[in-house]
């Protein structure tokens, strides 16, 4: 019936009652499954439908055994699927059935061969799950069947170092004493991924190839080596030439790589062949933003503690020049403060000469020339009570016996040694004002006269040493002043 029929039959099913409804609902259904009977068979045979989607039974067996569905993983077991399939983290049914506790499939795998040592993309074997999450009945079942109770994971842990659970803990400790395990025997386990990554790379440098070789991540075997804290290795690397500044495809270096698994001596190894503790990744992380351990923490901040003091001290630290405490002559400021040259600071291996150094005005020299000035002035007998009364002494506790100056004297002005010069030239006697003659203290000379005038000895004598007394007068002078 069409859409028409219906409504105009409306007034009249109104008027019926519910039973009457009933029967007439159920006529008309009759009567359309008829219809489209005769319809199907009318119509020509559908064309085949595409075959539904199938996964391998490798696939399979792992959801099957995450799903812990034992019927389906013992058929699919039958039907020859490998029981060491794996996905891509290197899990596999085995470690599945460690981590949910399902010894049921656990024994059904075994028994169909699988590998009991299997080891994931971190080297976890299904012993480290089942030990880390304390499921005793499956590390029994493990270690009846031969599982290794010294196997190392990626951290450089054995299944009995991450077991918490104490009861797990005695299943795995008696029987490695049971064994006869010792602790010389575990050290040895424990370092032989080290030792034998280190054996290979020296067979690698003695045939002559290459250190630096990329994985298809761009990593080098010295990212390996840091990552997994293989000290000896990296050692081995970077002294063979290998740079400690090589990235790979997300700019890592190895110092991010040993900061991310907190391995604090591979960090400080890294930076003292020339890391860059401060280098970027593509993420813009550095080396400290990567760790999350406090130990490794603590090295990396104070290695930059420490290059940032290294930048200063390069650089020399310009202190005040008004100091309180006084410097010797030529000390520079960094070495006045640590008592000893600092190899660090430029400043220390400059001598600044003043100006009175540059000409050669040195306190010896000083010293003498007021002695000669104080000489002269008292030979002279020049009254300089006006301005000088003791001429101190820079250096020492000498003294120059006409150093000090008598104040007070009542005699007249003596001549200067070039008026009493002029004079004799002039033909003036000399000897008829012996107060007036520049004597030498202490001097007991003999002249030599002739008919009351001065010989020529005497005559140069004087003109020599009135020069000497006009040079020596100006520069005590000067000095002085």
């Amino acid at each position: 019936m069409d859409h028409q029929d219906l409504v105009s039959e409306l007034p009249e099913i109104e008027r019926m009652t519910p039973q009457d409804r009933i029967a007439l609902a159920k006529e008309r259904r009759r009567i359309q499954l008829r219809m489209n009977d005769e319809r199907d068979r009318s119509l020509p045979p559908p064309r085949p439908r595409r075959p539904r989607l199938r996964f391998c039974p490798e696939v399979a067996l792992l959801d099957a055994t995450g799903r812990a569905d034992a019927a389906e993983v013992e058929r699919l077991l039958n039907e020859g699927a490998n029981p060491n399939s794996h996905n891509e983290d290197g899990l596999t049914p085995l470690h599945q059935c460690a981590i949910d506790d399902n010894a049921q499939i656990m024994r059904l795998l075994l028994a169909h061969g699988a590998d009991v040592n299997a080891q994931d993309t971190e080297a976890w074997t299904p012993l480290h799950a089942a030990a880390c999450c304390a499921h005793i009945n499956v590390v029994r079942i493990l270690i009846a069947n031969n599982a290794n109770l010294l196997a190392v994971n990626a951290d450089g842990n054995m299944p009995y170092d991450i077991c918490d659970d104490e009861a797990t803990l005695d299943a795995i400790e008696s029987e490695m004493a049971a064994r006869g395990i010792t602790q010389g025997y575990i050290d040895e386990q424990r370092g032989a991924p080290e030792k034998q990554m280190l054996d290979d790379m020296k067979h690698l440098h003695q045939q002559g190839l290459p250190l630096d070789h990329r994985q298809p991540d761009g990593s080098t075997f010295l990212h390996i080596a840091a990552a997994n804290g293989y000290y000896d290795v990296a050692a081995f690397l970077l002294r063979c030439g290998v740079s400690p500044l090589v990235r790979d495809n997300d700019l890592w270096q190895p110092v991010h790589a040993a900061a991310c698994w907190a391995q604090p001596d591979l960090v400080e190894l890294i930076c003292e062949y020339g890391g860059d503790i401060h280098a970027k990744t593509s993420s813009g992380e550095a080396p400290m933003d990567l760790c999350e351990d406090a130990t490794t923490r603590a090295v990396i901040s104070n290695m930059i503690q420490n290059e940032a003091r290294k930048k200063r001290l390069a650089f020399g630290v310009r202190d005040s020049r008004r100091a309180s405490r006084k410097r010797k002559k030529f000390e520079s400021p960094q070495q006045g403060a640590t008592g000893q040259d600092n190899p660090f600071s430029a400043r220390g291996a400059i001598r600044r000469l003043s100006l009175r150094d540059r000409n050669g005005m040195t306190p010896a020299r000083l010293e003498a020339k007021q002695e000669g000035a104080d000489i002269i002035r008292s030979w002279s007998k020049e009254d300089v009570s006006s301005d000088v009364h003791t001429v101190p002494l820079p250096q020492g506790n000498r003294e120059s016996p006409n150093k000090r100056v008598l104040k007070g004297s009542n005699k007249p002005k003596p001549m200067s040694p070039d008026e009493w010069l002029k004079k004799l030239e002039a033909g003036g006697g000399g000897d008829d004002d012996d107060e007036g003659t520049p004597k030498r203290a202490g001097s007991q000379r003999r002249r030599h006269k002739k008919n009351g005038k001065g010989g020529p000895y005497e005559m140069n004598e004087l003109r020599s040493n009135g020069s000497a007394q006009r040079q020596q007068k100006s520069t005590c002078c000067c000095t002085i002043l």
